[in-house]
């Protein structure tokens, strides 16, 4: 069945454009922030953590990534464990992007993957069928190459919420990003070991970075906390 914002897309495209020109000219542009992207924290049995995808798990949002998802997620798990984790994320990266960075990788072992990834997906106009490919094609890749056992996919955000998009436009790609996390939804049924976390914060301004487009160091903490709560027990 087609969804109505499929049907209004071609009556709506010449606006659709125009306000995606405006959204890109306008856009405050947020820097990566400062700090270690790999290390070692806790005491405890020892946990191998990879976070990879887009400029949310890389923390545009925040000063540094002690306030980031990262940093944030490691303090929480360091409690429990000794945490040696990884950081693979850069702006912009789509789905197939954060597969080929880490195909390039040495062959390394982690117990546990975060992924962050679907607005640029749902930007880059990526269809459901490729953007299943490509989490499944991850999916392998991180279980056979580095052994992970338990990957939690982050589900994708509410983009209609975002501040900085204007209407139709935050309409129609939250309509295609809801479509996208039932897709992450659909694969943790089929895939051993793959987990559909929804990307379930409050839908606050006061969580947004001053680009109307990140998450804060606040909206950090719930997103970490939340990841925390999951990861109760290193997967066997």
């Amino acid at each position: 069945m087609i969804a109505a914002d499929q049907i209004l897309r071609l009556p709506l495209l010449p606006l659709l454009i125009a306000q995606g020109v405006m959204v890109r000219r306008k856009a405050l542009r947020l820097p990566e922030p400062a700090g270690p992207r790999q290390g070692c924290a806790g005491s405890g049995p020892p946990v191998r953590l990879l976070i990879a995808g887009d400029s949310s798990a890389a923390g545009v949002g925040a000063a540094h990534q002690e306030q980031a998802l990262a940093g944030q997620l490691v303090s929480r798990l360091a409690s429990r464990w000794q945490v040696h984790w990884r950081l693979e994320a850069t702006t912009g990266h789509a789905t197939a992007d954060t597969l080929r960075r880490l195909s390039e990788l040495p062959a390394q072992s982690f117990d546990i993957a975060i992924l962050a990834l679907g607005v640029n997906d749902v930007t880059g106009a990526v269809s459901q069928g490729r953007f299943a490919r490509q989490q499944q094609d991850l999916a392998q890749l991180l279980t056979n190459r580095f052994g992970v056992r338990q990957i939690l996919a982050c589900g994708v955000p509410q983009v209609e919420h975002f501040p900085a998009l204007p209407q139709p436009l935050a309409w129609t790609l939250g309509r295609q990003a809801r479509r996208l996390d039932r897709r992450l939804a659909d694969l943790s049924r089929q895939i051993h070991g793959f987990h559909h976390l929804p990307f379930d914060l409050p839908s606050d301004p006061e969580l947004a970075a001053e680009d109307g487009y990140h998450p804060n160091p606040k909206a950090y903490a719930l997103w970490a906390e939340r990841l925390a709560q999951e990861i109760t027990t290193p997967p066997v």
